[in-house]
């Protein structure tokens, strides 16, 4: 089904797998080196167009367009300003998909998207208002262009299968953007990503993503790459198709996506009234790739992702066929992700040797498309879903979307079958729109099925399941009452009917100031928005307190920074804050501020063993070596340990959060993801990498870790920092940064990026 070479292969004329040098002389009669070869990926071709450097090894990329929603523009906005924002100097959309619920948190959504409209209005940008579009349907429909390259911060910001190369980041690289500043990284490695043969009917674009994922994850095959799809089964795949595989990328933990084009994508534009924006990509004769992973089409079947990791996939005949001991086995997995909190079982949702399911939900940015909801229709018509636990909910992921949906007969369809046809809305992917009862299971073709996401509250008692799966099986699900079923064992007629996109639902809602500023617009700020408090910059000695320690396999930001109703406050940095680490350790803000006492008291030139009696035999202990440290040239603040922080969302406040709590930095034995790594750095927290077994670290939750001379550690680039675990000794310890380019280093010296752009 899904096979990963394990080192790098060439592709000839888009279709032909080498394996070696040797192997491509004997059928092209041409020597050449794989460092040749893979200057021949579109990846490197759109990399090069938009790096401004002069150097493939180092990039600093200026993007065509940026896009946000109402989680993350407010802060995008703010951070700008406070660092010289006058214009937006390339087209800047904000979209208001997440916070649009208005009766959440009082005024507070609704005020948000008035502060986008005015800043649309004032610096020159476009406005989607609530329930027109999720933010990447939008993207697809009218910002996407083969060749382009568009920075969103939504971690699911793909388009490759139309031709763009496209990445989600947290909000301070949209704001270097904003700055007329690059996106600066290292030449990404690319991997091909060979699809073949053609996928059986009632399998869906989300099987072909779950079984990728369940191949990639764990192993981080693909972790900060960018996966080039090519091969002879990407032309048997509608656009719809390729777009629904091209966004669930994200959960490989890869860094981009870019697809082949052909007359499928040229139609895709054209329907979209955009037919200029088209633009036929493909590898070039001989292309190298650092790895492939071959896709057999033929053999996908319909995947199930159980919880609590899109990587946890099966067959969903697996499932059904090895009932007790799958559920059994994420039972057992449940132990470490949610560390005995509550009391999880799965078992109880057998009924008569079935899998009974609570709920079905088809919605967002990988679910909402046309195809995906006409298939769920063609299956559930006719059929009635029942009257007992079991509800059904479709989310189109456009209002023109909706529209055609009406037009053709398949909205009509799904609602005689009972279910809840609902608006543009990103809600239920985050926990913010239907939230499943305790103890509930739910099926959704969304993104993710992370522990903590949908809504559970584990200090509250309170937890729901959820497994991802593709449309046309939740569909069939649906027709069978809530027993978990593939669409392949339906029987069913597939219309197959044609879109039709109706431009002037934008053009009459959708407000777009065509890249002109108006300096005289007043921004409009409701209550909650506040700006950034003060961050001071990195003193010459630190000293840390661990006031979190994880040893999950994986942290995903869901954790860092609970979604949900959470995300109304992401407009006021204090507010917010105090959700931090609140669903995985609910003791974490409480000790963070205890620490902050100290920094505040040396900020007011005050000892800080005043506000924080603990200090004492700590400062006490430092100074006998380190005879010259007082509050002069001493920071002090929190750290955490996690193993591997930062799977999932691009959203910064998992790491703003941590500093605006008076954190200095992170210890992990790798970052999941470069983004959560960037958004540290970002915030000007130091993303120290420690070696030790984290079953058997030198430091534990509740110590002081003195860091001495870090600052000039960090402006000397030493590879290695030297820290001591304080206590009737002072312990040596080992950490590293890993690699940063001369302006991460700066932006950490400066204390955060505003501060590095206020000079």
């Amino acid at each position: 089904m899904v096979k990963l070479y394990d080192k790098g292969v060439y592709l000839l004329n888009g279709s032909e797998i080498a394996e070696s040098p040797e192997e491509i002389k004997a059928k092209t009669g041409k020597d050449i080196t794989a460092a040749e070869a893979a200057k021949n990926t579109m990846a490197y071709h759109i990399l090069e167009d938009h790096n401004t450097s002069g150097n493939m090894d180092r990039l600093q990329i200026k993007f065509d367009k940026l896009t946000s929603h109402d989680i993350t523009f407010v802060g995008i906005i703010q951070t700008a300003r406070a660092s010289g924002l006058e214009k937006f100097p390339i087209p800047y959309v904000l979209t208001n998909c997440h916070n649009s619920l208005c009766a959440v948190g009082g005024t507070i959504n609704e005020d948000d998207h008035m502060f986008g409209l005015s800043c649309a209005k004032k610096y020159g940008g476009v406005y989607v208002p609530p329930h027109q579009a999720v933010i990447h349907q939008f993207a697809r429909e009218m910002l996407a262009g083969g060749g382009k390259m568009i920075l969103g911060s939504d971690s699911h910001t793909r388009y490759g299968a139309l031709g763009t190369m496209a990445m989600g980041e947290g909000g301070p690289e949209l704001v270097k953007q904003l700055l007329n500043k690059t996106y600066d990284i290292k030449m990404p490695e690319v991997v091909a990503i060979y699809l073949d043969g053609e996928p059986m009917k009632g399998v869906g674009p989300q099987d072909v993503a779950l079984a990728i994922i369940g191949a990639t994850f764990g192993n981080g095959y693909v972790n900060n790459k960018v996966m080039e799809f090519v091969g002879p089964g990407v032309d048997k795949l509608s656009a719809d198709f390729r777009i629904g595989i091209d966004v669930m990328t994200t959960e490989t933990t890869c860094l981009s996506s870019i697809w082949k084009t052909d007359d499928t994508i040229k139609e895709f534009y054209e329907i979209h009234k955009r037919p200029e924006d088209y633009k036929e990509l493909k590898p070039g004769a001989a292309a190298y790739y650092d790895g492939m992973v071959y896709v057999n089409l033929n053999e996908i079947k319909p995947m199930i992702a159980m919880p609590f990791h899109p990587s946890n996939v099966y067959t969903i005949d697996e499932v059904n066929e090895n009932l007790a001991d799958i559920l059994h086995d994420v039972e057992q997995k449940a132990l470490v992700s949610l560390e005995g909190a509550v009391d999880y079982s799965l078992k109880d949702k057998v009924r008569g040797g079935k899998l009974y399911v609570d709920q079905g939900l088809i919605a967002g940015c990988a679910g909402g498309g046309f195809e995906n909801i006409c298939a769920a229709a063609d299956i559930i018509k006719g059929r009635y879903i029942g009257a007992d636990e079991f509800t059904f909910s479709v989310y189109p992921a456009s209002t023109p979307i909706y529209m055609e949906l009406v037009k053709n007969g398949a909205v009509a369809d799904l609602m005689g079958a009972g279910t809840i046809v609902k608006t543009a809305f990103c809600g239920p992917c985050f926990g913010a729109g239907d939230t499943p009862a305790n103890n509930a299971f739910s099926i959704r073709h969304s993104t993710r099925n992370f522990p903590n996401r949908e809504g559970s509250k584990l200090q509250n008692g309170q937890i729901s399941s959820v497994a991802l799966m593709d449309a046309r099986s939740i569909a069939a699900t649906a027709a069978n009452k809530g027993f978990l079923t593939p669409a392949t064992a339906m029987d069913v007629e597939y219309t197959g009917k044609k879109y039709h996109f109706d431009e002037k639902i934008y053009a009459n809602r959708v407000f777009d100031s065509h890249g002109e500023a108006d300096p005289s617009v007043e921004i409009k700020f409701g209550p909650n928005i506040k700006d950034w408090p003060a961050m001071p910059a990195l003193p010459e000695n630190l000293l840390l307190k661990v006031v979190s320690e994880i040893h999950d396999p994986v942290t995903t930001t869901d954790e860092l920074i609970p979604s949900g109703e959470t995300s109304s406050y992401r407009s006021n940095p204090l507010g917010l804050s105090e959700f931090a680490l609140s669903r995985k350790d609910p003791a974490y803000v409480g000790r963070a501020k205890e620490v902050q006492k100290a920094q505040k008291a040396i900020e007011a030139e005050q000892c800080p063993a005043e506000a924080l009696e603990e200090l004492k035999p700590v400062i006490g202990k430092i100074t006998e070596t380190y005879t010259e440290i007082d509050r002069t040239n001493l920071g002090i603040g929190s750290t955490i340990f996690a193993v591997k922080p930062g799977d999932g969302s691009a959203r910064e406040q998992a790491a703003s959060c941590q500093k605006v709590l008076g954190g200095w930095a992170n210890i992990a034995n790798e970052y999941a993801t470069k983004r959560y790594r960037s958004n540290l750095i970002n915030w000007g927290m130091l993303p120290f990498i420690t070696e030790e077994d984290h079953k058997a670290l030198s430091f534990k939750n509740g110590d002081y870790i003195f860091v001495p001379m870090i600052r000039k550690a960090i402006e000397e680039k030493a590879e290695e920092i030297k820290a001591y675990v304080v206590d009737d000794t002072l312990k040596e310890v080992t950490w590293k940064l890993g690699d940063m380019t001369e302006a991460e280093r700066e932006i950490i010296l400066k204390g955060c990026l505003i501060n590095y752009y206020r000079g």
